[in-house]
């Protein structure tokens, strides 16, 4: 299935606002509490808790994880989950823990969604269910 508006380019710069930061140089990570919002081009990521992973003596990204209710959006498509794992150099996102994504009308739940963007794609595993609509008779 596809996500988003278009396939996302992984160079474009992570934007992170949040309440409060606390950073572990041991460890190159940064957690970020309250209100957190990611954004990557048109790409939206929110919620409450994220540690960001920093690449190993630099100060690119690795990859983010999102924990206590998650939302991912990116152009009209929109998805939830209970965490949420961002690898920021495949561009690949797995969303964990009741899963629900939102195409207009359309509405598909499961145990897991994996979302590529750079091709701009998803697919979801786990117990999925959707309910098709039929097209009313006029269209």
């Amino acid at each position: 299935m596809a996500f988003g508006a278009s396939p996302h380019s992984r160079d474009l710069p992570v934007e992170v606002t949040a309440e409060t930061l606390s950073v572990d140089q041991k460890d190159g990570t940064a957690i970020f509490t309250g209100d957190v919002l990611i954004a990557q081009g048109d790409m939206r990521l929110s919620a409450p808790w994220v540690k960001v992973h920093y690449q190993e003596g630099q100060s690119e990204i690795e990859k983010l994880e999102a924990k206590e209710g998650v939302t991912l959006v990116s152009g009209a498509d929109a998805a939830e989950a209970q965490q949420a794992d961002y690898n920021v150099s495949t561009g690949i996102i797995t969303m964990d823990g009741d899963v629900l994504l939102v195409q207009g009308a359309s509405a598909i739940t499961g145990d897991q969604m994996f979302v590529d963007t750079v091709a701009g794609t998803a697919r979801m595993a786990g117990r999925v269910k959707t309910v098709l609509q039929p097209q009313s008779r006029g269209q």
